[in-house]
């Protein structure tokens, strides 16, 4: 008799027989998902483990944890079956295919994800690698365009007119068009950027508005930390458009500079301190040997003047002037030693007759 009144009692029209059922089911769907997955996914493993296939493991990878989550969503679909509530069943119903929507669109976001690279591989083919910012930029906008695809797909099973609704966004989506047209200025030369590539973070850089180092390239700005330790950012839209010039992609750094000798300075004298200096400059360890010229070219108002034309191996300014100084210390020695002086600016007073 009490096993009768047990399978006989009701909870809110529902025998509870079936509430236990419905339960237990789902109960056991969410505890074994796990293991359940792990049978399904077993056999691909091991054919992926022999094959040594790591693109198959990646993508068993992917679909792992959209597999738990549908078969907690099947434990459950099957659990609402043991509740004779028709009413409920178109509601249930819809509710399965939305899940299993979302559950297509998440594995399509971890392909996104776990594949991010595969721009890398056909950019490659063409010669060129993907800057990492703009892959980054690649793959969240193609994450955002599958989660609104996603949402409108579930919508239109709930018979939600996303067509309409999206037309009804058009006068909306034309004004913040216009409202945002500095942003999408910014936008797209933040892709130029990626994908010229002209700096780099770390890059010594000189524009029209500011010199110093690039120290962030983001989406909408860039980041350039001045010799003066200020931070100026500068839209993507403006450095895009500019002049870059881009200290840091020197090879070899230039040393243009004059010395001038006073006019007491003999033929002999000045011939002989031009091919010290050249020679020095030659044998100098730090000093690119391409190009070096020293000659003497111009009668200035006070001095002899010889110019010094020669590149430094080292860009990093603290080196380059290091040599300089190097250099510098040379020429005043090699001056020296042939008994020579340099000039300065001065002029000479001729009075023919002094007053009496």
């Amino acid at each position: 008799m009490n096993l009768d009144f047990f399978l006989n009692y009701k909870i809110f029209g529902f025998l509870l027989v079936d509430i236990l059922i419905g339960v237990t089911i789902f109960l056991a769907a969410l505890a074994l998902r796990n293991s359940i997955a792990s049978m399904i996914l077993k056999p691909f493993r091991i054919i992926a483990h022999k094959r040594g296939n790591e693109t198959e493991n990646t993508l068993i990878n992917v679909i792992e944890a959209p597999l738990k989550l549908s078969i907690i969503i099947i434990g459950a679909y099957m659990a609402t079956q043991w509740l004779p509530f028709k009413a409920l069943d178109n509601f249930i119903m819809l509710v399965c295919k939305s899940f299993s929507t979302m559950i297509l669109f998440w594995i399509l976001i971890r392909l996104v994800d776990k594949f991010s690279t595969i721009f890398n591989f056909f950019s490659s083919k063409l010669g060129k690698d993907i800057n990492d910012g703009i892959q980054n930029f690649m793959v969240k906008t193609l994450r955002i365009l599958l989660i609104i695809l996603g949402a409108m797909a579930i919508l239109q099973e709930w018979g939600i007119n996303v067509s309409a609704f999206v037309a009804s966004l058009g006068l909306g989506g034309l004004a913040f068009a216009l409202a945002a047209k500095d942003t999408a200025a910014n936008l797209f030369g933040s892709l130029v950027i990626f994908s010229d590539r002209p700096f780099q973070v770390g890059d010594w850089v000189e524009t029209a508005s500011a010199e110093g180092t690039i120290e962030e390239v983001g989406i909408r700005s860039t980041k350039i930390r001045t010799f003066a330790q200020a931070l100026v950012s500068v839209p993507n839209s403006i450095m895009a458009d500019t002049t870059i010039t881009n200290w840091s992609r020197m090879g070899k750094r230039r040393v243009r500079t004059r010395i001038g000798l006073t006019y007491a300075t003999s033929v002999e004298q000045m011939q002989g301190i031009i091919d010290e200096i050249k020679h020095m400059l030659q044998n100098h360890p730090d000093v690119h040997q391409e190009v070096i010229l020293v000659n003497f070219d111009e009668f200035e108002n006070s001095a002899l003047s010889i110019l010094l034309n020669f590149f430094t191996d080292t860009v990093v300014t603290a080196e380059y002037l290091h040599v300089r100084q190097d250099v510098n210390f040379k020429i005043m020695q090699i001056v020296a030693k042939h008994g020579a002086s340099f000039a300065f600016p001065s002029q000479s007073l001729y009075v023919e007759s002094l007053p009496k």
